[in-house]
């Protein structure tokens, strides 16, 4: 189940995000950014930073049912014109391979769909291919567009590959 976070939500939303994108050793997940980004995905600071400086968008925590325990996480921003901006979806990696992140993306997309959005965007690391292809099953298509990776801006991890990019990603909703 999806809902709004409040700030005592910040530490626990950081931690897993770090584990989602950066784990390492047992806790490395099958999406794990970490063989070509090194250092912390995000900070408490950081994250304040971006609630406060972008108050349209929404970052919600995904709850499990059974035991109430955070789960996963999701970025959500009105763009204009029906179109959204998701970012930071994350499941624990412990919860990977088990249907988590299908249900949370669904989830996602259903919250935007309820708020009168017809189309989400999102951006992925171009040498994630399996993450890219993951998306495309659940009709995602590449639009052809990419971002430059903030080569010079250490807020998202250190690099350890000179040849990163953002590929943006398109789906319209039902």
């Amino acid at each position: 189940m999806l809902q709004t976070i409040d700030d005592a939500d910040i530490p626990g939303i950081v931690s897993l995000l770090n584990r989602a994108y950066r784990g390492a050793g047992a806790a490395v997940g099958w999406n794990s950014e970490a063989g070509y980004i090194a250092g912390d995905r995000t900070t408490e600071p950081l994250l304040r930073t971006d609630l406060r400086t972008r108050p349209e968008a929404i970052l919600l925590r995904w709850v499990d049912p059974a035991n109430h325990q955070l789960s996963g996480c999701v970025w959500l921003e009105p763009l204009g014109q029906g179109q959204w901006y998701m970012g930071s979806l994350a499941t624990d990696p412990e919860r990977q391979n088990t249907g988590a992140g299908r249900a949370l993306l669904g989830a996602a997309e259903q919250f935007v769909s309820e708020r009168g959005g017809d189309r989400v965007r999102i951006t992925v690391v171009n040498v994630r291919d399996t993450l890219i292809a993951w998306y495309e099953r659940r009709g995602y298509r590449l639009s052809g567009e990419t971002e430059p990776f903030p080569y010079d801006d250490d807020r998202f991890g250190t690099p350890l590959r000179d040849d990163l990019a953002f590929v943006v990603m398109e789906k319209v909703l039902p």
